[in-house]
C-alpha cells in the first residue's frame, strides 16, 4: 500500500520516545496547538498556526509546532523552512532534526533525510530508538539507489497443512437436480483432500529509471509445491511482468502488463495473460487512495469451454497511524464472461471487500491480518443444479514475520477460507496452516 517514502514516515513514533512531548511550551495558541496535534487534528492545528507565521516566525516553540502541522497535511516545503528556523536557534533539538528528516525524505531528498537520521542518533539516543533509525538509514540508502538501475529478488521455502488441497466440497455426496434425485457419491479426487505440503519459490524484479519521475519495471516469479500423499494435485505456477511508473507530484500512475501460468501434476492447467492500470493517490504524510482496473483472458488448456474475459476494477484507502500501524480497506467488482457460446452460467458478475493492516510488534517483528468477503451472482441457470448459482465466500488470514537476521524472515501464517453456494458442489471450507523462510537479496 504505502510506498516506501511513506513508510519510513513512521520514524515520528520512534522519536517521541527520546524527545520532550508537545505540551512543553506554555502560551495558549501553542498549547493549543499541541493539544490538537496529540489529538491528531494536524488539519485544525495548521489552520491554527499558519495564519500567525508572518508575526511568530523565529518563535522555537511556535516553529516547530507549525512544522509539525505542515508536516501532517503534506506541506512538506512548509515544514522545512520552519524546522530550518528552529535548529537554527538550537542546533541540537533532535526533534526537530528527526521532523526535518521526515520533511526531506517526503520531498524526495533521500540523501539528505539520511545524513540528517544519521544526526540524531550521534547526538545520543535510547538503544531501542537507536535500532529504528539503523533501519531507516538503511532503507533510506536503499532508496538513495532508486536512482540507479536496480535488480532484487528471493528465494522461499514453505512447509504447511491443508485441508482442501483440491479446493472441493466437503463432502462425500451430492444431489444434482438436473441429472437424478439420488445422491451421487463424489470420487476421492473430487471432494476435498487433506494433505501436508512443501512449496520452493523464487522471484526477482527489475527498476530502471528513465527520469527523475519515470521507470521501467520488469519481474518474473515462481513457485512449485509437492503434496505429501496426494502428488496428483501438485502445483507449480509463474507469473512475469513488465510495465511502466510515473510519479507526479502526489500521484503515482503504474501500467503493466502481466502473464501467468499454472500447472496441475506437471500438465499446464491454465494461463491468463492480461493488463492491470492503478492510480496512486498520496493525500499527506499518513493517508493514501488508489484506483485499479485490471483485464485478463483466461484460457484452459484441456477445458477450453472454461475460456473467459475477466474484468476487475476497484478503490482502495490505507492509513498510517503514529505509532506506524497500517490499516487498509478494498472494494471492488468483477465480472467474469465466458468465450464460448452456450454457457453463461459459468459466467458471473461480483463484488468483494478487503480490510487488512500490519503493525510492528518489536524491531524485528510485524504482525499482520486481513478480512475478505466476495459475492458472485452466476449469469444463468445451470443445467446440472437447474437454479441460477450464487455465491459467498468469506476469508481471514492472519500471521506474523520475524526478521531473524539480515535478509531473512521466518513468516507463521493462517489462512481460513468459507465458501457458501446454493449449489452443493461449489461448497467447501479450507484451512491452511503455514511456516515459510525467505532470503532477499
Amino acid at each position: 500500500m504505502f510506498n516506501k517514502s511513506n513508510r519510513m514516515l513512521g520514524l515520528a513514533a520512534a522519536c517521541l520516545i527520546c524527545c520532550q512531548p508537545l505540551s512543553a511550551w506554555a502560551d495558549q495558541m501553542t498549547d493549543e496547538a499541541a493539544a490538537l496535534l496529540n489529538a491528531g487534528k494536524g488539519s485544525a492545528a495548521y489552520a491554527l498556526l499558519e495564519p500567525q507565521e508572518s508575526a511568530r516566525a523565529g518563535d522555537t516553540s511556535y516553529d516547530f509546532l507549525l512544522g509539525l502541522a505542515a508536516l501532517e497535511v503534506g506541506q512538506n516545503t512548509r515544514a522545512v523552512f520552519a524546522l530550518e528556523r528552529v535548529l537554527a536557534m538550537e542546533p541540537n533539538h533532535v526533534r526537530a532534526r528527526a521532523e526535518i528528516a521526515r520533511a526531506y525524505l517526503a520531498l524526495g531528498e533521500v540523501e539528505t533525510a539520511r545524513q540528517e537520521f544519521e544526526t540524531v542518533q550521534r547526538q545520543g539516543v535510547p538503544a531501542d530508538v537507536s535500532l529504528t533509525l539503523d533501519r531507516y538509514i538503511a532503507a533510506a540508502r536503499r532508496m538513495e539507489s532508486q536512482s540507479r538501475p536496480k535488480v532484487n529478488g528471493y528465494v522461499e521455502g514453505v512447509l504447511g497443512y491443508d485441508t482442501n488441497v483440491n479446493v472441493g466440497p466437503n463432502r462425500t455426496s451430492v444431489i444434482i437436480p438436473g441429472i437424478s434425485s439420488t445422491p451421487a457419491t463424489l470420487s476421492n479426487d473430487s471432494r476435498a483432500n487433506k494433505d501436508m505440503y512443501g512449496q520452493l519459490g523464487a522471484g526477482v524484479n527489475a527498476r530502471v529509471p528513465v527520469s527523475k519521475d519515470v521507470a521501467l519495471l520488469a519481474g518474473f516469479s515462481g513457485a512449485q509445491r509437492w503434496n505429501q500423499d496426494v502428488s496428483q494435485f501438485d502445483m507449480g505456477n509463474y507469473d512475469a511482468n513488465a510495465g511502466v511508473v510515473v510519479t507526479a507530484d502526489k500521484n503515482v500512475f503504474t501500467l503493466m502488463g502481466q502473464f501467468g501460468s499454472v500447472s496441475i501434476d506437471d500438465a499446464r492447467y491454465r494461463t491468463a495473460a492480461g493488463v492491470t492500470g492503478q492510480w496512486q493517490y498520496n493525500l499527506d504524510a499518513r493517508n493514501q487512495v488508489s484506483a485499479f482496473l485490471q483485464y485478463n483472458n483466461l484460457h484452459y488448456v484441456v477445458q477450453t469451454i472454461r475460456d473467459a474475459d475477466r474484468w476487475v476494477g476497484g478503490a482502495a484507502y490505507a492509513h498510517m497511524w503514529r505509532d506506524g500501524v497500517v490499516g487498509f480497506g478494498s472494494i471492488y467488482l468483477v465480472k467474469e464472461k465466458p468465450q464460448a457460446d452456450g454457457v453463461d452460467f459459468i459466467g458471473f458478475d461480483g463484488a468483494g471487500v478487503r480490510f487488512g493492516g500490519r503493525a510492528n510488534l518489536n524491531t524485528s517483528t510485524t504482525l499482520f491480518g486481513g478480512l475478505s468477503y466476495e459475492f458472485r451472482s452466476y449469469a444463468a441457470v445451470d443445467p446440472s443444479f437447474l437454479t441460477e448459482r450464487t455465491d459467498h465466500q468469506y476469508g481471514l488470514l492472519l500471521g506474523a514475520t520475524y526478521a531473524f537476521a539480515k535478509d531473512w524472515t521466518l513468516t507463521p501464517q493462517v489462512s481460513l477460507t468459507r465458501n457458501q453456494s446454493n449449489t452443493e458442489l461449489n461448497e467447501y471450507h479450507r484451512e491452511v496452516v503455514s511456516v515459510a523462510i525467505r532470503r532477499e537479496f
